[in-house]
């Protein structure tokens, strides 16, 4: 399972495959740098993001039919870079950054090392300019480079993770399977605990050690993220929300079967989740903009933390 920075390596070079393929074939070039075709499609819908320019100018005008790929303006950003002082910056201060991340692959600590030193010669004063600026990643950085290291390595991780829907700390040995972002970054794996297949948020991850036991998850069919990470199931129970209209972000936040348009301008919001308890704290947050109709034991439960947790504000 490729990991970000194979990722980041394969989606270079299909910049260059497709620059020398006008028209090229979405299944030939799947097979060509051998991932799926929606994996394909993943890289194409990130490489329109991408460009010459910092300044969101020159991206890449890539699309595909999803039989061919087309690549308009293939001259436009062929012209060698030159880099605003302003963008030559940021790129140096983020490159010293990266290649002091803990768990960072040697190799790769040394190409982003030559990159850098290349990148300053070129820079010229403005590489001194930048020597002044330094950034500081918090734990989430240091969580990412480890995971991406355990991948790599094949080596099983050790973690204290933070479950919401519990509130509770759990510690648990994870085989690393992949990384990746859908809104926040997470990380997927093979849960030692559960012995079933996990999904763990970077930032809820409150210590994390590699050990030395090799990672060894079961063969399991990736998910497709394209629809977002919850992806409820049609059995799954359904429950019904009305929110006023400070509360319709739920709406957007939460996949639903259905949202009604309420006199007051909220919303009545029906929607499906394999545990409806962990929507108890969504109940808490809303407050009085919104409030759990059904099922009722739900709405009872939620409404009984709601008075314990006013009863410790002592009101």
């Amino acid at each position: 399972m490729a990991n970000a920075i194979d990722q980041t390596r394969r989606m270079l070079s299909l910049v260059t495959y497709l620059r020398e393929r006008p028209g090229a074939r979405v299944t030939d070039v799947a097979r060509a740098f051998g991932v799926t075709e929606a994996e394909l499609i993943g890289d194409l819908n990130v490489l329109p993001l991408c460009g010459t320019s910092f300044r969101g100018g020159d991206l890449l005008d890539i699309d595909t039919d999803g039989e061919r790929i087309w690549w308009h303006n293939v001259d436009d950003v062929a012209q060698p870079l030159r880099l605003a002082a302003d963008e030559a910056t940021a790129l140096l201060v983020a490159a010293r950054a990266v290649a002091n991340l803990p768990g960072l692959r040697d190799s790769d600590r040394q190409a982003l090392l030559r990159a850098t030193a290349k990148l300053e010669t070129a820079a010229g004063e403005v590489a001194a300019a930048s020597s002044q600026l330094s950034v500081t990643f918090e734990s989430e950085g240091s969580v990412f480079a480890d995971v991406d290291r355990a991948i790599a390595e094949r080596r099983r991780v050790w973690i204290r993770y933070y479950s919401p829907a519990r509130d509770a700390l759990t510690e648990r040995e994870v085989d690393p399977i992949r990384l990746f972002a859908v809104g926040h970054t997470y990380f997927e794996g093979w849960c030692r605990l559960s012995e079933d297949r996990r999904t763990f948020r970077l930032d809820r991850v409150a210590e994390i050690k590699l050990l030395d036991e090799p990672s060894d998850p079961p063969r399991i069919e990736p998910r497709d993220l394209s629809l977002g990470l919850v992806q409820p199931a049609g059995d799954d129970p359904e429950v019904v929300i009305e929110v006023g209209p400070g509360g319709r972000w739920v709406a957007e936040y939460y996949p639903y079967d259905s949202a009604d348009e309420l006199p007051d301008g909220g919303l009545r919001i029906s929607l499906r989740t394999p545990d409806p308890g962990s929507l108890r704290r969504l109940a808490l947050r809303l407050g009085r903009d919104g409030r759990i109709v059904s099922p009722a034991d739900l709405a009872d439960r939620a409404r009984e933390a709601a008075v314990l947790a006013l009863a410790a504000y002592g009101e």
